[in-house]
């Protein structure tokens, strides 16, 4: 059999794309129900949601099941593991992206696709902190707190913490979505997924 396919099926590649899938299907339903289509503000939940739910599908893929064998591969882990993850990014965002049809500058596709990048970012670096199960849990926590504090006073100008809430175009909130994906993905490529302690 194939070694990528051997690969993919060991990361349970085919389960994290229905899952990302379903995330995406969903996100369009919600997207195009009368009052979020017309009003974009009612958006940002998904904006929220939809990234937090294929980042927790795509950390739960970069879990090692065999790392005994993984180790002992002839050739290096490091270019199976960037591609892994940038496919299932890139096929995240450009789904969800087009999910969210209409209102792109405000909170429309260029405010899901970079929410996707952070929130995979924030998931791989938890992956090489904490392992990949548990992968899932920081992004959550962060998303969570923002999306509960950003209603209070002075919350909406501090791009810093609120990057995930902010509009498409806001280059502030890009830049720190966009670092979160690059040292994400190279911690999770150049160490790898936590081994569990026995």
């Amino acid at each position: 059999m194939n070694s990528a396919l051997l690969y993919a099926r060991s990361r349970s590649a085919p389960a994290t794309l229905a899952l990302i899938t379903a995330t995406a299907l969903f996100t369009l339903w919600a997207a195009t129900l009368t009052e979020t289509f017309i009003d974009p503000y009612r958006r940002i939940p998904l904006l929220a949601l939809g990234p937090l739910a294929a980042a927790s599908a795509i950390g739960t893929s970069l879990h090692q099941r065999a790392p005994e064998l993984d180790r002992t591969a002839a050739r290096p882990w490091w270019p199976t593991r960037l591609a892994h993850l940038l496919a299932l990014t890139a096929l995240a965002a450009t789904t969800l992206a087009l999910s969210v049809p209409g209102h792109s500058q405000e909170f429309g596709a260029a405010a899901m696709a970079r929410n996707v990048l952070g929130a995979t970012g924030l998931t791989a670096t938890a992956t090489v902190l904490l392992g990949a199960r548990l992968s899932w849990l920081p992004p959550t926590l962060y998303f969570g707190a923002v999306y509960l504090s950003y209603s209070a006073p002075g919350m909406k100008t501090a791009t810093l913490w609120t990057w995930s809430m902010q509009p498409g175009p806001q280059r502030g909130a890009w830049a720190v979505a966009l670092v979160a994906f690059m040292v994400g993905t190279m911690l999770y490529v150049a160490v790898g997924p936590r081994r569990k302690r026995r």
